[in-house]
């Protein structure tokens, strides 16, 4: 049940027609895993928190360094060289206080990640490597969990969802990642921020959109992005769409 101040403070989601009462109740039982307590995360993860959604899982293993402050608005200065998880759940306490932050001090990897990923309802990529985001997709489809998944890149990024274990209105399988990233990028292949830079509100953007997509999938309105990869461009203000199938085995 909504206390009195969680129906204050949610007034204007409980307003919609979408989402109302029963929405806002799922928002609260819902527990949502965020891989990355960065640039996307930040965004992400403070939306969320703002929301309701009940239970925020937090994993990454790295600290807050002054670099990361640019774009990185769930930290601040004096968060400096304290875990980013601790720094996180520091920060959403503030937010609302009736939502708990669960702090994963750790790499996602192989061997616990299958454990932690089946803790949660929904999984969100904010990661900024390709091992993370094949590893993230691998261990949800296993898990058949939900995965809203985003990179950023200078002045570009993207988003989609990936729900392979379920098919769509004709009965086909969705897709995976792979079949929207069929050949891993070779390692420094692809600049990272650290070495070419990223504009820092592009963060904000795509981040925000992680968690529209998220509250979507909890409370089950409007239309997904499973088949659709979303792109924007900074520098031109444009959004495309392309639409990508499961590939034959």
């Amino acid at each position: 049940m909504l206390s009195e101040q969680e129906l204050e403070r949610y007034a204007r989601h409980i307003l919609l027609r979408d989402v109302g009462g029963p929405g806002q109740q799922k928002l609260k039982a819902a527990r949502v895993l965020a891989i990355g307590a960065g640039g996307l995360g930040s965004p992400l993860l403070a939306y969320l928190a703002a929301a309701g959604v009940g239970t925020l899982g937090v994993v990454d293993d790295d600290v807050v360094s002054l670099s990361n402050l640019q774009r990185q608005i769930v930290h601040d200065s004096d968060a400096i060289d304290l875990p980013k998880v601790e720094s996180a759940a520091r920060s959403l306490a503030r937010i609302n206080p009736h939502v708990t932050v669960v702090a994963h001090q750790t790499r996602l990897d192989a061997d616990t990640g299958a454990k932690l990923v089946a803790a949660y309802d929904l999984v969100v990529d904010g990661s900024d490597n390709f091992d993370t985001r094949y590893l993230a997709a691998d261990l949800c489809e296993a898990a058949q969990k939900p995965l809203i998944t985003a990179a950023v890149g200078l002045f570009d990024g993207s988003i989609t969802t990936l729900k392979p274990f379920e098919t769509d209105e004709k009965g086909n399988p969705n897709p995976r990642y792979r079949d929207l990233f069929p050949n891993r990028p070779a390692p420094g292949s692809i600049p990272s921020c650290a070495e070419a830079g990223v504009l820092g509100a592009l963060t904000g953007v795509i981040g925000s959109m992680q968690a529209v997509e998220v509250i979507k999938e909890i409370v089950g309105l409007g239309e997904g992005l499973v088949g659709r990869l979303v792109l924007y461009d900074a520098r031109a203000m444009r959004f495309e769409t392309i639409r990508y199938r499961r590939r034959p085995d």
